[in-house]
């Protein structure tokens, strides 16, 4: 009996920064392509651009985990990313962060950014009733009550990823329709690992990516 993944003709990229966030979903459907990027911006830009000169996809989902800055959103708890930007590119001095579109070095409204935000004016995930939230993207994950504050009162993001903004450079460049899914596996600057969700963040990942790649082949 064919799985109805095999009788798709809607072409699906989905991806993932490591092998694990979306390995409980991957082994058991085997007829969606997936890319494994590697982490950080560098890596996912590289390899996601390449898979697309090789590749025709209607869309390009990418999945994860990520460090939450709001006390509202439950750890374990799956959300859809409106928005992402580059974080950490910018200029630092004497302890305080000036972002690079805060700067006369770039225009914040240049093509395919928006006042410095790589907006996502789709949203395929009406259905599965995600919480539509704001996250950066940065290089270096640490403890930092520092860094947490600056990106804090720069951004006043929600979450955030070493991923993300490269999937929206890339798609928006592209014009390829495209979503990042992602669920919470613990606070920023929360380095106690006993005190992550990581199991219950993959679980829920996982079953939203199923359901979500459900409602696009149906």
């Amino acid at each position: 009996m064919k799985g109805k993944y095999e009788i798709c003709a809607m072409q699906i990229l989905l991806i993932a920064a490591t092998e694990a966030e979306i390995n409980p979903f991957t082994t058991v459907n085997t007829k969606i392509d997936v890319l494994i990027t590697g982490l950080g911006v560098p890596s996912t830009i590289y390899h996601l651009q390449k898979r697309i000169q090789q590749m025709e996809y209607d869309i390009v989902i990418q999945a994860g985990i990520a460090g939450s800055f709001n006390s509202s959103l439950l750890l374990g708890q799956t959300v859809f990313v409106k928005q992402d930007c580059f974080a950490d590119l910018g200029i630092e001095e004497r302890g305080n962060y000036t972002p690079i579109f805060s700067t006369v070095f770039a225009d914040k409204n240049k093509f395919p950014f928006v006042e410095g935000w790589l907006v996502n004016l789709e949203n395929n995930t009406n259905n599965l009733n995600l919480l539509s939230v704001k996250s950066i993207t940065v290089n270096k994950i640490s403890d930092s009550a520092l860094q947490k504050q600056q990106l804090l009162s720069n951004f006043n993001a929600d979450i955030e990823t070493m991923e993300g903004a490269a999937l929206h450079y890339v798609c928006l460049q592209e014009k390829i329709p495209f979503l990042q899914i992602r669920s919470i596996s613990n606070y920023v600057g929360e380095r106690d690992k006993s005190k992550w969700y990581m199991k219950e963040a993959i679980k829920n990942l996982n079953n939203t990516i199923s359901k979500l790649i459900n409602e696009l082949i149906t």
